[in-house]
């Protein structure tokens, strides 16, 4: 049984949960998920039976004690049967098994937006921290999806050393992999990309600074300054600060030079398009949008305490960023990747294929023998 709000291919922990699902499903294990939303492709697997919850007014906040209700519930139902229940975070009172996939320990973001929509952030944080400590030193197992994660539930939250394993996250290697001449091409196309200048992507929410887009905004300011540097920035993701920082592009006269793409349903296609992906954030536990950039063959300037850095070879090393907040560094590793283009994208194509090699499929196995081992 896995408790998670939504069983969906797009986002870190919904892709996740998705695959290890359909993992379990597609082997003939009995499966139970109780959540908000799952996809159509894995509900209508066999040995799959989901317990929908609502989300009212489609808020996070008001779903989670209900899909905690929910997910004690249906945990009571198959008591007799001896259910594996694993809950993501502390989302569930009755998990023996936790998936963390974010510490909220570990960072702080200053939510934009108004008074209201701060005070329910921070008192929905608040819920988070507690649930999430109680739940660690309840379950038998914890799985942290890095070894970042892992370090934070040991000392953070109280988990026991030898009850917290690290599974990174997989990807499909069929979709996220490096995009033929014509795909790229066609890629660009769809997004009005007519030229040939180098195009740096971002990826992630604009509604706090945690993915640290106002350190790539300073950055950004800084290059563009020089009548040289020919590359555009596009930027994927909504949020509460997202008209504001067009705001700030136009009076900062670097609004040509940026170009905010909204919310995207298909990033494969931004990824395809793009030269490079610029991901400063200020606490990632994993970043699985920088894995699939990667994997489609797109050097990645990230930075160097974020989860994912633990898979990135040796190779890129070199773009990683030491200091998140500091728009000067950010600005010379851009400069870095810039003026060598042909050794950076040999080196993440490299990266690309070692990292493909690594499916949904092998973390949900080592996940599954993991909490087995742990929970019979």
């Amino acid at each position: 049984m896995i408790v998670a709000g939504d069983f969906v291919r797009t986002g870190g922990m919904d892709a996740a949960n998705h695959a290890v699902a359909s993992f379990l499903a597609r082997r003939g294990t009995e499966t139970h998920l109780v959540a908000h939303r799952v996809a159509d492709d894995l509900a209508a697997l066999p040995n799959l039976r989901v317990h929908p919850v609502r989300r009212p007014l489609g808020s996070h906040t008001l779903g989670f004690p209900l899909l905690d209700r929910a997910g004690r519930r249906v945990a009571r139902a198959l008591r007799a049967r001896g259910p594996v229940v694993l809950a993501n975070g502390g989302n569930c009172r009755a998990g023996n098994a936790v998936w963390l996939h974010y510490v909220h320990a570990a960072y702080a973001p200053a939510v934009a937006g108004q008074p209201v929509r701060r005070m329910i952030a921070a008192a929905s944080r608040a819920r988070a921290l507690r649930d999430e400590r109680a739940a660690v030193r309840r379950a038998g197992i914890t799985v942290c999806n890095s070894e970042l994660t892992r370090r934070h539930a040991v000392e953070l939250l109280g988990a026991h050393g030898d009850s917290a394993h690290v599974v990174h996250y997989g990807t499909d290697p069929g979709r996220f992999r490096p995009p033929s001449s014509d795909e790229r091409a066609s890629a660009r196309r769809a997004l009005g990309w007519t030229d040939d200048a180098p195009v740096v992507c971002f990826v992630g929410a604009l509604g706090d600074r945690r993915k640290g887009f106002d350190t790539l905004f300073a950055a950004w300011r800084r290059l563009c300054a020089d009548a040289e540097w020919d590359a555009r920035l596009a930027v994927v993701g909504a949020g509460g600060e997202l008209e504001a920082w067009r705001r700030r592009a136009a009076e900062a006269g670097v609004a040509e030079r940026i170009l905010f793409l909204g919310f995207q349903a298909d990033v494969r296609r931004v990824l395809w398009s793009a030269d490079a992906l610029a991901a400063p954030t200020r606490y990632e536990a994993f970043g699985l949008a920088v894995q699939e950039a990667l994997c489609c063959g797109l050097p990645a300037i990230v930075s160097a305490a974020a989860g994912v850095a633990e898979v990135i070879p040796a190779a890129m090393h070199p773009l990683l960023l030491r200091d998140p907040d500091d728009p000067a560094e950010l600005a010379v590793r851009l400069r870095a990747w810039r003026g060598a283009i042909p050794i950076h994208r040999d080196a993440a194509r490299a990266a690309s294929a070692q990292l493909r090699s690594r499916t949904w499929d092998h973390m949900a196995q080592r996940m599954t023998n993991l909490i087995l081992e742990a929970t019979r």
